[in-house]
């Protein structure tokens, strides 16, 4: 089902704002009346052009399903509701912050080993 909605969306949704869109993610209802869809897009950075490009979705989500329906002999399609996955662009960014947190760490391990080899504190003899 991602697949064939990314095949969908790619070809057939002729809406401008529509463009590098990428299908993450499908979770389906267990009684198949609904699909989860998430998705994000590479040039969609603001919260107003995330918001627009779900509207554009959900809006055309009726015309998705009828051509998923026509696809496949499922007994029932689901509708897609669409759903914004920042996880994409938010996953590089965090993994910088782990990275900075884990130098970080390291720098302060290495400078309290270095304190207390230079404490002044003699060995007893």
């Amino acid at each position: 089902m991602r697949d064939e909605l990314a095949s969908i969306i790619r070809t057939e949704v002729r809406d401008p704002r529509v463009t590098l869109v990428s299908v993450n993610d499908v979770k389906v209802s267990k009684d198949l009346s609904y699909a989860d869809v998430y998705v994000s897009a590479y040039d969609k950075d603001s919260a107003e052009d995330q918001a627009e490009l779900l509207e554009v979705l959900n809006g055309a989500a009726g015309f998705m399903r009828t051509l998923l329906a026509k696809r496949h002999s499922m007994r029932t399609t689901p509708k897609p509701r669409f759903h914004y996955d920042a996880l994409v662009v938010e996953g590089p960014r965090l993994d910088s912050l782990i990275e900075k947190a884990l130098q970080s760490d390291r720098s302060h391990a290495l400078n309290d080993s270095s304190v207390d080899a230079t404490d002044g504190s003699a060995p007893d003899a």
